[in-house]
C-alpha cells in the first residue's frame, strides 16, 4: 500500500496531501474536514475531485494546509486531490480538466502602490 504525495496552491494558500487506499476518510490539519470546512460549498469543493473521477470513499487523505483563507484552502486541497488521482490513474485526467480542476489559478491579490490608497485606488482629485 504505497501513499502519493502532491500539492496544490491557490492564492497564498499551500496544502500538501498524502492520499493512500482506505475508506474516504479526509483529514486536514488534523481534524476532520467537515469540522476544519464548516460550510457545504467549502466541504463540496474539497470532495469535488473525487465526485468527478467517481471515486468517492475509496482513498484516505491526509492534509496539512497552511496560508490563505478557507476558500483558497479549499481549493489547494481539491488541486492536490486532482493531481494525486492523476498521479494514480492517467485515465481520469480528461474527465477532470474538462472540469478545470488541474489548471492552477494563477490569480494573486495586486499588491499595493506607493502614493496610492489600494492597489489601484487614487486619492479624490478636485481643482477648487
Amino acid at each position: 500500500m504505497s501513499v502519493t504525495n502532491t500539492s496544490g496552491r491557490r492564492k497564498t494558500a499551500v496544502a500538501r496531501i498524502y492520499m493512500k487506499e482506505g475508506n474516504g476518510t479526509i483529514t486536514v490539519n488534523s481534524k476532520d474536514y467537515k469540522v476544519y470546512f464548516p460550510t457545504l460549498p467549502l466541504q463540496y469543493i474539497v470532495n469535488q475531485s473525487f465526485e468527478v473521477s467517481e471515486l468517492a470513499g475509496q482513498y484516505d487523505v491526509k492534509v496539512n494546509v497552511a496560508g490563505g483563507g478557507v476558500k483558497g484552502q479549499a481549493e489547494a486541497v481539491r488541486l492536490a486531490i486532482a493531481k494525486a488521482i492523476v498521479e494514480l490513474d492517467a485515465e481520469k485526467k480528461p474527465a477532470l480538466r474538462a472540469k478545470g480542476l488541474m489548471t492552477r489559478d494563477m490569480r494573486m491579490v495586486e499588491r499595493k502602490k506607493p502614493g496610492r490608497k489600494k492597489a489601484r485606488k487614487k486619492f479624490q482629485f478636485s481643482k477648487r
